[in-house]
């Protein structure tokens, strides 16, 4: 059965923002050990950036191998 779209982008989404509390937890307990001191606002920030170009990505990957799963179907029954 094929995915949707939008099906695609509510599985990327919630990946992401899953994704997203786990990588603001990390940096919180990893920068420090690399003398790095950002207050819980910047980490929230760098959070977002990093969680919004994880979104695209997770979503053109999603779409290519769907594309790519229905391009070979369509190679199979022909």
């Amino acid at each position: 059965m094929k995915q949707s779209r939008w099906m695609s982008l509510v599985e990327a989404v919630t990946n992401v923002l899953v994704g997203y509390g786990v990588a603001v937890a990390t940096q919180w307990a990893v920068f420090p050990l690399f003398g790095l001191h950002a207050t819980l606002q910047q980490n929230l920030v760098i959070g977002l950036i990093f969680t919004a170009v994880s979104l695209v990505r997770s979503y053109v990957l999603r779409r290519t191998f769907e594309a790519l799963r229905i391009r070979q179907l369509s190679g199979n029954s022909g």
